[in-house]
């Protein structure tokens, strides 16, 4: 199946793809059913499921479902407009949607956060009813929010519907990574430009570059904001704001010209702390392709352009096309949900295209960046999900710095390498997929275990 480049950097909302953005997505979907089969309902409600009740509160979901039937997008979402609707909703207890007739809603009891219950095909699930006067249920449809911002119906998910809406015929289908490196050497294209042949398929090539710059004007911005804030992030756990602290600290140290090389770690660490702390609090962020690894990818790219000798702007289309073609491997034969896979399916996937984005740029060959996208993935395989609290901060805002660490390292290693290697991308994607299976559901973004129950305080 196709994944667009926009499919796997989506802009939204912190702090979670899956667990903020999913359901904000999946309410506006029930919406758009209902007018669809002219439901004449008074009321409506949701419940929450398996990892979406566990860590559903620390997560925002019930606000971010809340926010989506009152009709709010990740990609337009305003945090100030989105507060004055809300309360609103919370004085009336009326919603009205756009296009809808009014609907009872008490944004209190409305959403119901179930432990008990665990939907059968995908860790995130949720069901959405909409009730007649007297409360009979007169639709009801389940959704799962199956990582990175996508939504499926039951029914989607179960038949193997795709959740893009763009059409699969492209010039190169590679579906692995063994086809798609058997099409770079039949056509002597990059990996890069396969990707873009196949996105001109469905977007013109100026709409196709224009939206390639928003996406990194929406990452860099992230960065930029993060170095500015400091103060606590919100959640409880009282966790600090270091990226501006860590980053006027290597200012100084630069200026005197006293820094050792491995400061390099601490420069890259300081771009995704930036990120992830800013999608802790709630800000704009590019899915990348998850909110939990949204600062990976724009660190390492920011370290190319910031510190790499002769580095250009104008590579960093190459590096996206190239990083968002590994992120549609992962996602199609594996995955890259948290509550499905661990953290291995999150951070481990951002570092592996982080790692092809830079290789590639650099000047790898498409066998070299397969190579490094392997040994960046294969060095997270086991990684679990257990953030403290159920909030994406600890672990996960450093996870985000080690995690490029690992990607410049991959593609460093990779490109002094010829390319040939033991371990392929496609054997180490489906590594993590039967890891995933297997590892215990404790470990897979519900809090019930790890980091997570192992901090007496929380």
């Amino acid at each position: 199946m196709f994944l667009s480049i926009f499919d796997i950097f989506k802009i939204g909302i912190g702090p979670s793809s899956s667990h903020t953005m999913g359901p904000m997505v999946a309410a506006g979907k029930f919406l758009d059913q209902l007018l669809e089969h002219k439901i004449k309902a008074v009321s409506l409600s949701a419940s929450l499921h398996g990892s979406l009740a566990f860590t559903g509160k620390g997560h925002h979901t019930d606000y971010a479902t809340i926010m989506g039937l009152i009709g709010f997008k990740p990609q337009t979402f305003n945090s100030n407009v989105a507060q004055q609707a809300l309360d609103e909703v919370s004085q009336t207890g009326k919603i009205q949607p756009e296009g809808h007739s009014e609907y009872l809603f008490n944004p209190n009891t409305a959403i119901r956060f179930d432990f008990e219950k665990s939907l059968d095909g995908h860790a995130n699930g949720m069901i959405f009813y909409a009730y007649d006067s007297i409360g009979t249920i007169l639709f009801e449809e389940t959704y799962y929010s199956v990582g990175g911002g996508f939504v499926q119906t039951a029914s989607e998910l179960a038949s193997g519907i795709s959740h893009s809406k763009l059409k699969n015929t492209t010039p190169y289908p590679f579906k692995n990574a063994s086809e798609m490196l058997e099409m770079c050497v039949s056509t002597g294209k990059s990996i890069a430009e396969l990707k873009s042949e196949n996105e001109q398929a469905n977007i013109n090539k100026s709409d196709l570059s224009q939206g390639i710059n928003k996406i990194w004007d929406v990452m860099n911005n992230c960065i930029e904001e993060g170095l500015k804030k400091e103060g606590i992030l919100p959640g409880g756990l009282f966790v600090k704001r270091r990226a501006k602290g860590i980053h006027e600290s290597l200012r100084k140290e630069q200026s005197r010209n006293i820094a050792p090389p491995h400061i390099i770690n601490d420069w890259m660490s300081c771009y995704a702390m930036a990120v992830n702390e800013q999608n802790a609090a709630g800000a704009q962020i590019v899915t990348a392709p998850t909110n939990g690894a949204a600062g990976v990818i724009p660190a390492t790219l920011r370290y190319y352009l910031d510190h790499v000798p002769s580095a250009s702007i104008s590579k960093i289309p190459e590096f996206l096309l190239t990083a968002a073609a590994i992120g549609g491997l992962i996602k199609n034969n594996a995955s890259i949900s948290g509550a499905e896979v661990g953290c291995q399916g999150e951070v481990g996937s951002a570092a592996a295209m982080a790692a092809a984005g830079l290789c590639a740029i650099l000047g790898g060959t498409p066998q070299q960046v397969e190579n490094a996208a392997e040994i960046a993935l294969e060095h997270h395989l086991g990684m679990t999900c257990d953030p403290i609290k159920g909030l994406v901060q600890a672990p996960c805002i450093e996870r985000n710095g080690l995690g490029a660490i690992k990607a410049v390292s991959a593609a460093s290693l990779a490109l002094r390498g010829d390319g040939i290697h033991l371990v392929s991308l496609d054997a180490c994607i489906e590594t993590m997929r039967q890891t995933g299976i297997d590892m215990n559901s404790k470990y897979k973004e519900t809090s019930l275990g790890g980091l997570a129950v192992n901090l007496p305080e929380c």
